[in-house]
């Protein structure tokens, strides 16, 4: 319970730095949203009158202190381009990108874990240097080439698969299926690091005494490999399984933008487009929530696999 509460402790400061931060990089971006918004050919009287309405005329403190006061009570405001509610157009795009994050994580953790534990397991032979190349190939390239890819062989050219859109709502075929390159593109991303630190893992741990014990016990290779190898190499996996949750996280925003999908990362490239700080603020904070909320998982799970962490 004392490691569950420190954890918990440090969340809160971490989430009121993100708010910080997303507030003050956002109103460094040169130029006004009252331009965006009314045009370039707005006159300064409407640019002013705009400014004033929403509050952007005063001292910088007492919009931060607003903002901070409004998030604290769930208030995200609204939306400068179009009004409505932020929080209301986040519930509709958040459900999309947790598909998508969902999705794109399994594919990595089957492709990274999997070909890990096969090259730790028979180190430099074919299946290994295979394995590498894949790891390789899943860590340079970056997703708006690979999704361009994908769409060009598998949905322009075999025509397996819808290459815009997400899907209908309560549609699940149809949702799953254009899942799937999208999905492909932001977990084979994060593959390649998931596999290069389980390979490593592994290696280190079947090199220690008491696997070569249990070898000669007679017990199954599978037995040896799964539950006491990969038992002990986890946290090292674990580790790296949360982190890349943010490089999936920042995977989404070209993503969704490539597959013209429904999601928070379109939804934030619009907003900060229009200079809708509301709307960007929103979003960015719920991305940064998101992946503290992992991070706080995974530390948890540290105290599960080792309880000398727990107790320290």
């Amino acid at each position: 319970m004392t490691y569950i509460i420190k954890r918990l402790l440090l969340f809160i400061p971490t989430l009121i730095g993100v708010i910080t931060l997303v507030f003050l990089i956002l109103h460094a971006i040169p130029g006004s949203p009252a331009t965006r918004v009314l045009g370039e050919f707005a006159t300064a009287e409407s640019i002013a009158e705009f400014e004033r309405r929403l509050g952007l005329d005063r001292p910088l403190i007492e919009q931060y202190i607003d903002f901070v006061t409004s998030y604290a009570t769930g208030d995200f405001g609204e939306s400068y381009r179009t009004g409505e509610e932020v929080i209301d157009q986040l519930a509709l795009e958040l459900p999309y990108t947790l598909h998508l994050v969902t999705a794109g994580m399994i594919i990595a953790i089957i492709i990274g874990v999997g070909l890990g534990i096969v090259s730790a397991i028979k180190p430099n032979s074919l299946l290994d240097n295979i394995g590498r190349i894949i790891a390789l190939l899943g860590v340079s390239m970056p997703v708006f080439w690979s999704g361009m890819i994908l769409i060009i062989l598998f949905g322009l050219k075999l025509g397996w698969f819808p290459i815009i859109g997400a899907g209908d709502t309560g549609d699940v075929p149809d949702i799953l299926h254009r899942l799937v390159l999208p999905a492909f593109t932001v977990g084979f991303l994060t593959s390649g690091v998931i596999m290069r630190m389980t390979r490593s893992s592994m290696l280190e741990v079947l090199d220690q005494d008491y696997i070569r014990t249990a070898f000669s016990k007679g017990l199954a290779d599978t037995i040896v490999y799964l539950k006491h190898a990969l038992k002990n190499a986890a946290i090292p996996i674990v580790t790296v399984i949360g982190l890349s949750f943010g490089g999936l996280l920042s995977g989404t925003v070209l993503t969704e933008t490539i597959f013209a999908r429904h999601g928070l990362g379109k939804f934030l490239v619009d907003a900060i487009l229009w200079k809708d700080y509301p709307a960007a603020q929103g979003c960015i904070f719920v991305i940064s929530l998101m992946f503290l909320v992992i991070n706080l998982i995974t530390d948890l799970i540290y105290g599960v696999l080792d309880p000398r962490i727990r107790h320290a």
